[in-house]
């Protein structure tokens, strides 16, 4: 996997989701609290979401066959998607129906030692794991805000990997909430709304990861920054005097197709013709090295044949 797959903060978010597992587990079974089962079972299903990106990152590697003759790049977005399913379906809504039945049928919590223990060495493992997130992807976001790494991430690990670290963090400060208010009262009732509140905060996460990883699935063009500087390569003024239309895809987070269709002189011989091309193709993938896949067809330029680009 590339730098910009994220594999430090991947790799640091699977071992700290498993010890944290682990703990949350036995905190559970000494304690019965509702919280400490939702977050256990939470950090299962964030242990094995960063199983899910490293095996899709893998596959991604595999090289184009006859069959996918465009490579396996987009096997980082499929496995992008199971995870914000895994988010939604074992994490929030096994939370969702934890709480409920807490709420419904509440009992004293024992041994708080546990929980609240458990919850203190979760919320310091999640804060490393968060900053190793945070430190990769500050790697590669350059001047973005983070609302828009997120939204224009082509690789989605890292921003799955942030939302899940964040999404880890403020469920174990719910948790421990929930845990603590019902220590404090003596109502279980506490315990079964910090799991509600947990569940509905993993339920919007995985939204938003399935808005995400579902636009890249369906093909996003290159960002507005690189369709730039492919414009601005494509046309030298001489043999190529202008784009007709231009069409950007992303086959995967480090590969980008390009095709478009220029104007050249009408009176260039073909071996002129070709030569340009070849130019402009040179001229694309200095600007954006990303532009793996360059198909430019040449043509006469007609105001009735052009189109947008993108």
């Amino acid at each position: 996997m590339s730098a910009s797959g994220g594999s430090k903060a991947i790799i640091a978010a699977l071992g700290a989701n498993t010890a944290i597992a682990v703990a949350k587990f036995v905190a559970w079974i000494f304690s019965g609290s509702s919280s400490m089962l939702a977050e256990s079972v939470h950090s299962v299903a964030d242990a094995g979401n960063q199983a899910l990106l490293l095996v899709g990152g893998k596959k991604a590697k595999k090289d184009a066959s006859e069959e996918h003759p465009f490579g396996y790049g987009r096997e980082r977005y499929i496995y992008g998607f199971l995870v914000s399913i895994v988010l939604f379906t074992i994490g929030g809504v096994f939370a969702l129906y934890e709480g409920y039945e807490k709420i419904k049928h509440p009992h004293a919590l024992g041994d708080w030692y546990w929980p609240v223990g458990v919850l203190v060495f979760a919320i310091i493992a999640e804060i490393f794991s968060f900053r190793t997130a945070i430190k990769e992807s500050n790697e590669v976001r350059g001047k973005l805000s983070w609302g828009q790494f997120v939204r224009r991430a082509k690789a989605p690990e890292l921003p799955i990997v942030l939302l899940e670290d964040l999404g880890a963090l403020v469920g174990l400060v719910l948790a421990l909430f929930g845990v603590s208010a019902a220590l404090i009262t003596g109502d279980g009732v506490w315990d079964g709304i910090g799991t509600l509140c947990i569940g509905v905060l993993l339920v919007v996460i995985a939204i938003v990861l399935a808005a995400e990883t579902k636009s890249l699935l369906l093909g996003e063009s290159a960002d507005p920054e690189e369709r730039e500087k492919i414009r601005s390569a494509l046309v030298d003024g001489e043999t190529v005097t202008r784009i007709i239309h231009m069409r950007t895809l992303h086959l995967g987070p480090e590969e980008l197709l390009v095709a478009a269709k220029v104007a050249v002189q009408h009176d260039d011989t073909a071996g002129e013709i070709a030569s340009a091309i070849d130019a402009a193709e040179d001229r694309i993938r200095a600007a954006v090295p990303s532009a793996r896949v360059i198909y430019l067809e040449p043509d006469i330029y007609r105001p009735e044949a052009s189109a947008p680009s993108s």
